[in-house]
């Protein structure tokens, strides 16, 4: 298991939770980013700094995620390009996608996208609080118990 962080928008509380898992773990894991990202010292993490440009990130994370992987992304069509390749995806406020709830998933989100560009209704997310960052830590722990040692 190779674990991407989609780090253009990660929160840093789940980079650093993630971080603390994969060193704990021994899983090696890559940020990937269209710009400088801090990641732990030593051979389990790098970071790749990938042109500027719309979903150069995601591009390049799918081009390399495998079947096994995990991805930490809150973009769900990466996400659903992750899980089409056999890899899983957790969203930073703790929402585990994989085969059997990417489809509902962008669903929804394709939904909302219209609603947004047709009536205008819109806003963002909430901020992302302690609620959100506890979900996401027992997600992952969860996804990593199970997974972690196949």
């Amino acid at each position: 298991m190779h674990i991407w962080i989609d780090g253009d928008g990660c929160p840093g509380a789940v980079k650093d939770m993630v971080f603390r898992a994969a060193e704990r773990l021994k899983i090696e894991t890559t940020v990937v980013a269209d710009r400088p990202v801090r990641v732990p010292g030593g051979p389990l993490f790098k970071a790749i700094v990938v042109p500027r440009g719309i979903d150069a990130a995601d591009d390049h994370i799918v081009l390399h995620v495998e079947a096994g992987d995990l991805v930490i992304t809150q973009d769900i069509p990466l996400a659903g390009e992750c899980v089409e390749k056999g890899a899983s995806a957790i969203e930073p406020r703790g929402e585990l996608l994989d085969k059997n709830s990417i489809g509902a998933r962008l669903s929804m989100r394709n939904f909302r996208e219209e609603l947004r560009t047709t009536v205008g209704l819109g806003g963002g997310p909430p901020p992302f609080g302690e609620k959100d960052r506890r979900r996401f830590a027992g997600s992952l722990d969860r996804f990593l118990a199970k997974n972690a040692r196949k």
